[in-house]
């Protein structure tokens, strides 16, 4: 066992008291040592027994090793195990972080100290307050335990648990925690770690991360705020109230600074729709970001699509516009229409999907097919259908009898976002028909051609087709027709590749 050595003091007595004991009382300016630890204080008593114990009082310091220094108004030290328990007024400080306490029970051994009735450290602009805690001088960690606070110049955090370092600023959670930014974000997660020094946090346990519109959900998430780039790992989920989209994905790269993000491994984009009528979209990976609309310029900016094509988003007053992109197996399912493609672009600037490389439109009993189609929504419902270059419209009756339309452009018009009038123009635009008489019975099958042909569907169902300009053609009784008339040229039924229902996009 150690010995300690009166190294100074103004005055010093000794009393024997019961059954031999000696003790010694010492006066102003009193400095102790033992080992690498230097004692300081007003006055002290020194315990000659085998506990080596020490009572010292007023302006009580203790260093060791120059490196760590705690304070307090008394202090009761027991030699044999090393161990100090202070009181009043206590401090202890290792150069990068201060803890503040009212009673410290500090073991200069191991360099642990605990307080059980409230403290405070101070790291540079960070406080952390609690309960109760446990400091490790050497690691510089701290674990705080029931009603833990930190504050610093960027978070506010709350919970009941949290382990914190002094050195790296890291602070790591393991219990429910409230992260709130001072921007105006949240976060609520059971597991995690934040660098306040760096801004670096990770996020695990499906932690929840809100700010000013948004609701981000993962497995896992990180965020870099020198960057702005966030990840998210593990059923990712982002839902946008203010803009009614919601994104899911296995694997989401966020950057915040440009307000972009990218979506892999099965994503799928959610429209929200009234009531449950939402459009659901699935790619290899979808894109979304922000372009800026100049009023001087009158457009927002040229964006280039997968067929080399210019598509510029006109507006009239200066704005951000938000932009999504999939690319390649795209899959559109809506309850009134269903849709695929390689690639595919929509903004919110004029509600348009655009559809490129062998898209097809399905509605009710309809195909739609061309080289590039635009999709009008208005009202969160499709308004208008535009289909250019070998356009075709495939209507089947049943398995022997299909309907065709084809030409240069098509012109589709929705009511209640079922399709209720289509325009085909071609040079020229042709079409196969079977005509039904009053009893619904066929009459035969209309192979014909003319400028335009207008097609008019009722309760859903291919009503009417009407042709427009040099018009020719040729009607075939039921039982006479050629087997070579009865499909144009690129004819091709896809039902296979249409989206049956919601559930399929997520497999």
């Amino acid at each position: 066992m150690s010995t300690i050595q009166i190294i100074q003091g103004r005055s010093l007595r000794e009393k024997t008291i019961d059954s031999g004991n000696v003790i010694e009382t010492i006066a102003g300016n009193v400095i102790l040592k033992e080992n690498n630890s230097i004692f300081t204080c007003d006055s002290a008593v020194l315990y000659g027994n085998d506990s080596n114990i020490v009572e010292a009082f007023g302006n009580v310091h203790i260093n060791q090793d120059d490196t760590i220094d705690t304070y307090s108004q008394y202090l009761r030290y027991v030699g044999i195990n090393h161990m100090a328990y202070l009181q009043k007024e206590v401090k202890l400080t290792d150069k990068k972080g201060t803890l503040y306490t009212q009673t410290l029970q500090y073991d200069l051994k191991s360099n642990i100290g605990i307080y059980s009735n409230g403290g405070k450290v101070i790291n540079g602009k960070t406080v952390l307050t609690s309960d109760e805690g446990t400091y490790y001088a050497d690691t510089k960690d701290v674990y705080f335990k029931n009603d833990v606070h930190l504050v610093d110049p960027n978070y506010d955090i709350v919970t009941d648990s949290l382990l914190y370092n002094t050195q790296t600023q890291l602070a790591t959670f393991i219990t429910g925690t409230h992260i709130k930014s001072k921007n105006g974000g949240d976060v609520y997660t059971t597991s995690g770690t934040y660098d306040l020094k760096g801004g670096k946090a990770f996020f695990g346990n499906r932690s929840i991360i809100k700010d000013s519109s948004r609701i981000y959900v993962a497995d896992n998430s990180a965020y870099d705020e020198k960057t702005g780039i966030a990840q998210l790992e593990g059923n990712a989920i982002i839902r946008d109230s203010l803009n009614g989209y919601t994104i899911l994905g296995n694997q989401v790269y966020l950057n915040k600074k440009t307000n972009t993000f990218l979506a892999t491994q099965k994503p799928v984009l959610i429209f929200k729709g009234d009531g449950d009528d939402s459009t659901f979209i699935a790619a290899d990976t979808l894109f979304s970001g922000i372009t800026k609309a100049d009023s001087t310029l009158q457009d927002s900016s040229t964006i280039i699509d997968t067929l080399k094509q210019t598509v510029v988003i006109k507006t009239t007053s200066d704005s951000s516009v938000r932009y999504f992109q999939a690319f390649h197996h795209v899959r559109i399912f809506n309850d009134s229409l269903q849709a695929v493609c390689d690639s595919m672009y929509y903004t919110s600037a004029d509600s348009t999907f655009r559809l490129y490389k062998r898209p097809l439109l399905f509605a009710n009993h309809s195909q739609i097919s061309g080289d590039t189609m635009h999709l009008y929504i208005k009202n969160k419902k499709a308004n208008r259908l535009y289909v250019f270059y070998n356009g075709m419209i495939i209507d089947k009756d049943n398995d022997l009898m299909y309907n065709q339309i084809s030409g240069r452009t098509i012109n589709g018009y929705f009511k209640n976002g079922q399709l209720d009038y289509v325009r085909v123009k071609g040079s020229p635009a042709q079409s196969v028909y079977y005509p039904q008489n009053n009893d619904s019975a066929y009459i035969g099958m209309n192979r014909s051609k003319g400028d335009v042909i207008d097609i008019y569907f009722v309760k859903k169902e291919l009503n009417k087709v009407k042709f427009i300009n040099d018009v020719d053609g040729v009607l075939f009784p039921m039982k006479q027709i050629p087997a070579d008339q009865k499909y144009l040229k690129g004819f091709l039924w896809q039902d296979d590749k249409r989206p049956k229902n919601k559930l399929e996009l997520f497999e």
